[in-house]
């Protein structure tokens, strides 16, 4: 009671009522699906990137035939929509009360989809370059042109980040923690990184394959049009490592829900960039500008 003389202390998962005479448990903080505008807002943007990335194969795979979908590997075009798709879904990993498994989840999930997805790029950038190199008359680079140097890029550099996820949850992995301290009176649920060795190895890695599509892209950039993909590559991985670079302080300067929405904005804006800047040109010469998709415009032949 308020004025006794002798005072339980509550513990820490509890707080005295108004009286002072009753523990009660804090009030848990976590972003959830749909308590507030913003979790609603941040559950229906996924969804809708998704049916839209979902849209988009299906005009590819309608018009796979056509030389703007066969330019450039559609293979890979197809591995890069499918790894989007998936760092969309990603996000609702980071929604809900987090437990042991969806905080293991969610970073080695985002982390591996994203590094397919930017391999992918990296292949397509290299293929752009040696596709150039061997239109040249006895080119020894033709011998490298096909499906199997970039499939063995994406394997390659996807394979790094995949090691790098399971050291990290072979020697420290990520755990639901309590945070009972930042805010009184409220418990945060949240995910503990675990390592942060870790944390930053799978991030860093990512940065480090954006950084050398977007150099690789940047030099290519002035490839005759026929090759012109490395123009929006560029762009492309420009967005991508302007997103992570500011994230980075965003997340290490909030707390609780904060840190997580951060995280999911990081997350869909990179991926909506990748989308935009790689294959809504394409959709709008497929659909809007059927004349232009001949192989006589790919090779720049105005006439």
């Amino acid at each position: 009671f308020a004025d006794s003389e002798n005072c339980l202390r509550c513990p820490d998962i509890e707080w005295p009522n108004e009286k002072k005479n009753q523990c009660i448990a804090k009030p848990e903080e976590f972003l959830s699906f749909c308590n507030d505008t913003i979790s609603v807002f941040l559950s229906s943007i996924p969804i809708l990137l998704f049916l839209i990335t979902l849209l988009i194969l299906g005009i590819f795979i309608n018009y796979r035939n056509t030389p703007i979908v066969r330019a450039n590997n559609r293979s890979l075009s197809f591995l890069l929509l499918v790894s989007i798709k998936l760092s969309f879904l990603s996000v609702f990993l980071f929604l809900g009360r987090p437990v042991d498994i969806t905080c293991m989840l969610r970073i080695i999930t985002f982390g591996i989809t994203f590094s397919i997805a930017v391999s992918s790029l990296l292949a397509k950038t290299i293929m752009v370059y040696i596709a150039f190199k061997a239109t040249k008359p006895g080119s020894s680079w033709r011998t490298w042109v096909g499906v199997k140097l970039s499939n063995s890029v994406v394997l390659f550099c996807s394979s790094i980040q995949i090691i790098i996820c399971m050291t990290w949850l072979a020697i420290s992995p990520p755990f639901q923690e309590l945070d009972l301290h930042t805010y009184p009176g409220t418990t945060i649920i949240q995910c503990n990184e675990g390592s942060a060795i870790g944390f930053y190895s799978v991030i860093g890695y990512m940065g480090l394959l954006a950084a050398v599509s977007f150099v690789l892209a940047f030099l290519t950039r002035t490839l005759p049009d026929s090759f012109n993909e490395a123009k929006y590559i560029t762009f492309s991985m420009l967005l991508f490592c302007s997103v992570w670079i500011t994230m980075i302080p965003a997340y290490l300067s909030t707390k609780g829900k904060n840190t997580v929405c951060v995280e999911i904005f990081a997350i869909l804006t990179s991926s909506a960039g990748l989308l935009g800047c790689i294959f809504l040109p394409k959709c709008y010469i497929i659909l809007f500008r059927p004349e232009m998709n001949h192989k006589s415009c790919l090779l720049g032949n105005k006439t």
